[in-house]
């Protein structure tokens, strides 16, 4: 089953504070994601854009442009577990 997202929450430093349906919350650092791939250097470099991250209507993706975006099953395994 694809994890469902709750809520998100841009965070300083690119991190994003990521609440799932069943409760588990996550913070997902979403610099190494700017440093290998090229469509996300635009997160550093376009002033403002992190803070404009949008979830999905499906409530599966979070995204800031067509081009960017980041499924909720690797948010999910790849994001440090929060209390």
């Amino acid at each position: 089953m694809i994890p469902r997202i709750k809520s998100i929450q841009p965070l300083e430093n690119y991190i994003l504070l990521v609440e799932f349906d069943d409760g588990k919350k996550v913070e997902y650092d979403v610099k190494d994601d700017i440093k290998t791939l090229t469509d996300f250097s635009a997160l550093e470099s376009e002033y403002g854009l992190f803070q404009n991250v949008q979830l999905d209507s499906s409530r599966t993706c979070v995204y800031w442009t067509d081009r960017i975006d980041i499924p909720s099953d690797t948010i999910l395994e790849y994001g440090k577990p929060v209390e």
